[in-house]
């Protein structure tokens, strides 16, 4: 049992974190909704229509659920495959091969894009959803593996026992006995990859130079700044109309991250 003096100063530090969190977000909703020009009053939405048609953060959005829905798909399913691998079956070089795959998450984007940039432009891949799904499915696959591995070698060994006893191979144990219960850990990495790819700037910018209707939502809102400089609404509802879908988006799976969170705390 915790005194009254802790669970103060821990609903203190709680309050004051999802303040810093909280904060920044409705001030730039609240300045979304201000009048753009000046003499006027009131609050008004016209700023997201206008943002939306003058930015045309449509095209920007599509293209941005494609790439993050492929890279998505493409690294959990991968993922769930690789960490099942290394967590369950003992190979010769498994060590050796995932400590060289964990190199991944310490190799930054800005030391391999134009490499990549070189190497896709020498086949003909740039400014293709091609040449911005497939480097971001490779950065994510180093962490997904990372995660499932962890969560495979966390689950009781009498259920892939007791499903080898029933018969049921790698294949069978890992897609209907481990993945129904991983559930939460399958949903937080996916999450996670969502809004890392949904915000990722560097590989679009570097990847899509020519084919302006390929831009993702956040090339689309440094193109919109530049070009409305002076208009802070505007610039404002831009960045909510770029946020939102990541906002809904963990609304609706906030249950599992949660849950998939502490799982992977207490079990770590």
């Amino acid at each position: 049992m915790t005194g009254l003096p802790e669970r103060l100063l821990t609903y203190a530090v709680l309050v004051a974190a999802a303040a810093f969190c909280v904060l920044p977000m409705i001030e730039m909703l609240w300045l979304a909704i201000q009048p753009d020009r000046v003499g006027d009053t009131g609050l008004t939405l016209a700023n997201f229509g206008t943002a939306w048609s003058a930015g045309g953060f449509g095209t920007y959005l599509r293209n941005s659920a494609v790439v993050s829905a492929s890279v998505v798909l493409l690294a959990t399913l991968l993922s769930c495959l690789a960490g099942y691998a290394f967590g369950t079956m003992a190979f010769p070089g498994s060590s050796a091969l995932f400590y060289l795959l964990l190199v991944g998450l310490m190799v930054p984007s800005e030391a391999v894009v134009v490499p990549l940039y070189f190497t896709f432009s020498a086949v003909g891949l740039t400014d293709t959803y091609l040449a911005m799904i497939a480097p971001q499915v490779a950065q994510s696959l180093a962490f997904g593996t990372f995660w499932m591995r962890a969560y495979f070698r966390s689950t009781p060994r009498e259920l892939v026992e007791a499903a080898r006893l029933d018969g049921a191979g790698h294949w069978r144990t890992l897609w209907s006995v481990l993945l129904p219960v991983g559930r939460p850990a399958i949903f937080t990495m996916a999450l996670l990859v969502f809004m890392w790819t949904w915000n990722e700037f560097l590989i679009p910018l570097v990847m899509v130079i020519n084919d302006e209707s390929l831009r993702t939502a956040p090339l689309g809102l440094a193109n919109f700044q530049g070009q409305y400089t002076s208009g802070a609404a505007l610039l404002a509802a831009g960045s909510v109309l770029v946020a939102l879908p990541v906002v809904v988006v963990y609304l609706f799976c906030q249950r599992y991250f949660i849950r998939g969170m502490l799982e992977g705390a207490v079990k770590g």
